[in-house]
This record gives C-alpha cells, sequence and structure tokens, in this order.
C-alpha cells in the first residue's frame, strides 16, 4: 500500500487495521483545551466500518436513559472472545489493536503507558433520546477512543461532548459525528466528557476502544 493511498483514505486491501490507525493518529488534529484530545478521520478500514455495522446484533431493547451506561449492561456489546469466534470483524479489529506497534504509537502520541494494559471494545448503538451526563472515564481505563460508524444527516452533531469540570461543567464543543471519524483522549480527572448536549435524534452507532489496566474486573468484556 502506498503512503499517498493512506493520506487520502483510499485503502486497498493489502492495508492492515494497524496500518490505517496508526497513520489516522500520525494526523489526528490535536487539541489542549480544556484537556488533550485528537480528532480522527479514517480511523478504522472502510471495509470494517461497514461490516460492524453488517453486523446481527440488535440495538437494545426499551434502554433506560439515565446519563450512564451501566444502566443498561445487560444489553451492551463487546468484542469478546466469544464475539471474535463469531464474527471474523470482531477478530480482524481485536488484533489490531492488540498489534504492539499501535500501543507503542499510542505511547508516543499521547504519553500514556500501555505497558500492562488490556483491550476493550465495545459496540455501542444508542437511541434517540440517548444522553450521558459529564463524567470522567476511571482511572483504571488507560487510553478512550471512540470511533463514530454512521453518515446519518441527523446525527451530524452527535459526538462527544467536551466540557469544563466543576462546578458548572461548562459546555465547550463537541466533536464531530461521521462515518468513520472519532476521537481519542486519556482518562484523567479533568476530561469531562458527556453526550446529548445536542440531542440525539437518531439511532447513534459508535465503538469505544479502551485499554484498561489489569486489575480491570469484568473479564467477559475484555478482548
Amino acid at each position: 500500500m502506498t503512503h499517498e493511498a493512506i493520506r487520502t483514505g483510499d485503502h486497498d486491501a493489502s492495508a492492515t487495521v494497524a496500518e490505517v490507525f496508526m497513520t489516522c493518529l500520525a494526523r489526528a488534529r490535536h487539541e489542549t483545551t480544556p484537556f488533550d484530545y485528537w480528532l480522527l478521520k479514517g480511523a478504522l478500514r472502510p471495509l470494517d466500518v461497514d461490516a460492524v455495522l453488517a453486523l446481527p446484533l440488535a440495538a437494545p431493547g426499551n434502554p433506560v436513559f439515565s446519563g450512564r451506561r451501566e444502566s443498561n449492561n445487560a444489553q451492551r456489546i463487546f468484542f469478546s472472545r466469544e464475539n471474535q469466534e463469531k464474527f471474523s470483524v470482531c477478530r480482524r479489529i481485536a488484533d489490531g489493536f492488540q498489534n504492539k506497534r499501535v500501543r507503542t504509537a499510542i505511547e508516543t502520541a499521547t504519553a500514556t503507558d500501555l505497558t500492562e494494559a488490556q483491550l476493550r471494545i465495545e459496540y455501542c448503538q444508542d437511541g434517540p433520546g440517548f444522553w450521558l451526563e459529564p463524567h470522567t472515564d476511571i482511572l483504571v481505563k488507560k487510553f478512550t477512543m471512540l470511533v463514530y460508524l454512521l453518515d446519518t444527516p441527523e446525527l451530524a452533531t452527535a459526538g462527544t461532548d467536551i466540557h469544563e469540570g466543576p462546578p458548572d461543567f461548562r459546555y465547550v464543543t463537541t466533536a464531530p459525528y461521521g462515518k468513520n471519524l472519532g476521537v481519542i483522549f486519556i482518562p484523567s480527572r479533568n476530561s469531562w466528557h458527556g453526550v446529548g448536549h445536542n440531542p440525539i435524534k437518531a439511532l447513534r452507532k459508535s465503538l469505544i476502544i479502551n485499554y484498561v489496566a489489569r486489575d480491570w474486573q469484568a473479564k467477559e468484556e475484555l478482548a
């Protein structure tokens, strides 16, 4: 695969998950206010985005919108070992982010330490009305990346909201939502973010890719 093909996003069949992501990370737009985050374009191979969207996994039924994902824990979908055995795209993406070069690229770009971190990937299908209150990810998470999956016009403003911290959690901006766009941040005590400053009007699909510490309790979620 040529570097020109990577730069333009015209990935050929020889591009790997790892190669595409590392190129995306290298050209990501780094913002520093109110905390460090990176805006992404072309985080995954287009064929893998399409394969995720084709997965025969229904959106949660009768979800509870409480401002927290854990309110629907029983219906959450992860790229677990079981789902990797069932669906080749889950295995491909998980293998790509297990690649040592990917971890090294993330560590270099974000100054985080993934030496003993474990991979966790969640497939989210959030219905109209979904929202998340401003929060910081728990510090057992070492890295968070959101990859958005759809080009639905009603979702153009449905990306992750960036906030300042207490006492008023002032809204700052929203990461652009669109097919294969995304955002990275390193969980910290000031990485306040949420969803729903702009109301969610259609089914919002995304992947959440985390590296988590060894003491992560929910082992069944890990890739």
